[in-house]
């Protein structure tokens, strides 16, 4: 079973990035959002009404940084952890500019 998603030449910083950006603009293909993968702060809305807790939406995608990051640390290299991982600590970093900005 081929768990890459990466040639072998392709192992370098920037073809990560490239990679989980254009995962970014496949999910918000498939899921008809112009913005792409924005489903967190529903993620952490939900979560936070069924446990009484306060996540805001940034600590929802760095607990994802860090389920990729676990994932990673486990087990054959798979460049899917690698290249979502990128991709969501992207959108930590939108959401903590988004949140200070208000």
């Amino acid at each position: 079973m081929n768990t890459e998603t990466l040639s072998p030449t392709d192992y370098s910083a920037p073809a990560f990035l490239e990679k989980g950006a254009q995962h970014m603009r496949d999910r918000a293909e498939q899921r008809d959002n112009e913005e792409g993968e924005r489903s967190m702060a529903k993620t952490v809305n939900a979560f936070n009404a069924l446990y009484g807790t306060y996540l805001t939406e940034e600590q929802g995608w760095m607990f994802m940084v860090l389920l990729k990051q676990s994932r990673a640390s486990c087990g054959v290299f798979v460049a899917d952890d690698y290249e979502d991982g990128a991709a969501y600590f992207g959108l930590a970093g939108e959401a903590a500019a988004k949140a200070r900005a208000a």
